[in-house]
């Protein structure tokens, strides 16, 4: 297994990864400018914005409930968020389909050193 990192994806609503990036924490994910420009560029199509917590818990934290509030706010419409842990996925927001997940939980997984 290789080592463990959080991981994060934009998605769009077909649950392609328009742009990811991962941390050398498996236990947090410093602020990026990067990132914030990418949710930028993105908005437009952007549906989702999932992270892992590969050494769980399967929630989210206090920092990604403010994240989540000031994304929200600064789009202006609300995003769906997803929380990849070892025992499961968890989501806020707008719903999907659940063939949505098929095509990215995998690759997060994967990424996170969880598989």
């Amino acid at each position: 297994m290789s080592r463990r990192t959080e991981v994060c994806f934009l998605l769009g609503a077909g649950g392609e990864v328009l742009w990811s990036d991962r941390s050398g924490s498996p236990s947090a994910m410093p602020d990026s400018r990067a990132r914030w420009e990418a949710v930028w560029a993105h908005r437009d199509e952007l549906a989702v914005i999932a992270h892992s917590h590969p050494d769980g818990p399967l929630a989210f934290s206090a920092v990604d409930e403010t994240t989540m509030a000031a994304l929200d706010a600064a789009l202006g419409r609300p995003l769906r968020y997803a929380v990849v842990a070892p025992d499961g996925v968890t989501y806020r927001g707008p719903r999907f389909s659940q063939d949505f997940e098929q095509n990215w939980v995998a690759r997060m997984r994967d990424e996170s050193g969880m598989v």
